[in-house]
């Protein structure tokens, strides 16, 4: 859908968070006179005649053409609410209309290492380039300015990529773990979604993916398909991602030696085994955005001498066994548990010689953490943090707060 196609469409906007008010601006900035309706469970502070907001905020969604929604409204949600009203999202509107090349970067890990490592590369060589959605700032207001030349790095959550129907230019797909099943129920239906990032691709395009993974190699698409080696090493990051962005930058024709430097100088990014401080000869690690088990077990592999783990969260269906093996081969003394994983985890780890602490709040996990590690203490919950804290920043900056 073109954006000039708005203009005469009764419109929407379902969800009035951080991409919702960004659609909600760019819509006003190209349709000034327009009214908008605007719809979310939680209050809305904006000047539109039409505006629902508490437990029956989806119930006058069938008074409109076009639902513009958010990507954590469940479609399924708000389906038995549409009438004849057509959905679309900030995603699809971008990548519909966007002059210029949209690099889309998924998987369940290592999106935003990948995304900022290709950002970085590019932006060394070639003026502009923007790193856009998860990581960086909502899509739409790109497109007031966008330019054929401009290059974008999109960051693109399997939410956003839920019901698509165009991809972008270059889709990278680092990796499939379990993830987000609360969500989608089903390991298949959260794959289906990620997949979206290349159905939709054509010959001119290209797909970069992760060949240590037998469900992407089978992944059938019109692009060109390029299946990412090792490459270059990086203390605390990832080769999946370095090595998806070398394969990446290299479409664009840069050597080895351009991408190797511009890898060299890139610093590691916040909650991503992040060194925090040194308090009376302990050592403390950041790695909130740790939410999947994978990810806490790349980062026991990264710390050497950790015996103090702060670990669990959100369970979104998720089995923690190679999780839970990697511990019994480490000499971790202590493990500081938050719900609601706490009792899955501890359950495959009882009869281990280490000392448990259950906790439901960070300020108490750290007070822990401080009286009993000896040399390093590692955040990294391998779970979701929704339960508990607003987002992984909240709990990362809580965690710093209180050491």
């Amino acid at each position: 859908m073109k954006l000039q196609d708005l203009k005469n469409k009764k419109i929407i906007i379902l969800g009035f968070g951080r991409e919702g008010k960004d659609t909600y601006k760019t819509l006003k900035k190209l349709f000034p006179e327009k009214e908008l309706a605007l719809a979310d469970k939680n209050e809305i502070d904006a000047n539109e005649k039409e505006i629902y907001t508490g437990k029956n905020y989806l119930k006058k969604l069938n008074h409109y053409e076009l639902v513009i929604k958010t990507p954590g409204i469940p479609l399924k949600e708000i389906k038995p609410y549409l009438g004849k009203a057509k959905v679309t999202s900030q995603t699809e509107l971008f990548l519909s209309n966007c002059p210029g090349k949209v690099i889309g970067v998924t998987g369940t890990k290592g999106k935003s290492t990948t995304s900022s490592l290709i950002y970085k590369i590019l932006k060394d060589h070639f003026k502009k380039v923007k790193l856009i959605g998860n990581i960086g700032k909502p899509c739409l207001s790109y497109l007031l300015k966008a330019k054929p030349k401009d290059i974008f790095v999109f960051e693109m959550s399997c939410h956003q990529l839920d019901h698509i129907s165009k991809s972008p230019n270059i889709a990278v797909f680092t990796n499939i773990y379990e993830e987000h099943l609360d969500y989608y129920k089903t390991f298949l239906k959260y794959f289906n979604a990620k997949k979206n990032i290349t159905k939709f691709q054509t010959e001119k395009d290209f797909f970069v993916y992760n060949p240590k993974f037998k469900e992407l190699s089978e992944i059938k698409t019109k692009a060109h398909k390029i299946p990412f080696e090792k490459s270059f090493k990086k203390e605390n990051i990832h080769e999946d991602s370095i090595s998806a962005a070398v394969a990446t930058s290299k479409i664009f024709g840069l050597t080895e030696k351009e991408i190797k430097k511009s890898i060299d100088d890139f610093k590691t990014l916040p909650s991503r085994i992040e060194f925090v401080c040194n308090l009376k000869g302990v050592d403390f690690y950041n790695d909130s955005l740790s939410t999947i088990p994978e990810a806490t077990i790349f980062a026991l592999n990264e710390i050497k001498n950790v015996d103090t783990l702060i670990l669990g969260g959100l369970d979104r269906g998720i089995k923690y066994t190679k999780l839970t093996d990697e511990i019994k081969k480490k000499n971790i003394k202590n493990i500081i548990l938050f719900p609601n994983t706490d009792k899955k985890i501890f359950k495959e780890l009882k009869n281990e010689k280490i000392n448990f602490f259950f906790t439901d709040n960070m300020k108490e996990a750290v007070s822990i953490a401080k009286e009993k590690t000896k040399k390093v203490c590692l955040l990294s919950p391998g779970a979701s943090s929704y339960n508990l804290f607003k987002n992984y920043e909240d709990r990362a900056n809580q965690f710093k707060k209180y050491l």
